[in-house]
């Protein structure tokens, strides 16, 4: 399959289920939680990630709230997510630095998002396109893995894939293509034994041709 646009189309005719932490970042809104939503993300899965943001929203929702905040105290909250520990300190110190360096405004930019400790361009892509709905491609562990199993790209890292990606499909798209690969790669094509005989694009698909399930 070659056609970006389409793959993304076939994955919005599934109506597949997402988890709760995927319907949460869809509809918060908010650059700065939508920041340190994704960072209790990283290598947490949503399950846990979930209801350690709720047990973190608890404690505040503002950035002045985060950045008065004890890491001591964002830890309790936020375990069991990997690397806890750095995550809440990491928290703080980013609420802080928006405060007195950025006016209290999360910056919308690649160009200074990248600049916070412990945010790459996956994180800040998704701050750009869920929380102020500026045109963005997020590119995860689920992203990358579908694009070139599709055959939609050939590329050897994320940030390939991006600009790949980028340069193959019309901004419209950008936006909802990470919440779609996501849910489609959590529910059917999966790292490990996807569900090819499931999937509408199977037929399509580079990696199924090559490797039938």
């Amino acid at each position: 399959m070659k056609d970006i646009a389409k793959a993304l189309k076939e994955m919005k005719k599934m109506k597949l289920p997402r988890t709760e932490f995927v319907r949460f970042m869809e509809d918060i809104h908010n650059p700065f939680i939508v920041l340190i939503a994704c960072i209790l993300s990283l290598r947490t899965n949503d399950k846990t990630t979930y209801p350690a943001t709720m047990r973190m929203l608890e404690l505040g929702k503002t950035i002045d709230d985060f950045s008065l905040l004890s890491p001591d105290v964002l830890e309790k909250a936020i375990y069991p997510v990997g690397f806890y520990k750095n995550k809440a300190k990491q928290i703080v110190e980013i609420a802080k630095k928006i405060k007195e360096e950025y006016n209290s405004t999360v910056p919308d930019t690649i160009e200074e998002l990248v600049k916070f400790n412990g945010v790459g361009r996956k994180t800040a892509n998704l701050v750009l396109a869920k929380g102020h709905n500026k045109p963005a491609i997020c590119v995860d562990v689920h992203v990358h893995r579908i694009s070139n199993r599709l055959g939609l790209v050939k590329t050897n890292t994320p940030e390939e894939t991006e600009f790949a990606l980028k340069d193959n499909l019309e901004e419209k798209y950008w936006t909802d293509l990470n919440t779609e690969f996501v849910t489609f790669g959590q529910n059917i094509c999966k790292p490990v034994n996807p569900k090819c005989p499931d999937c509408p694009l199977s037929k399509a698909c580079d990696y199924y041709i090559k490797k039938p399930c």
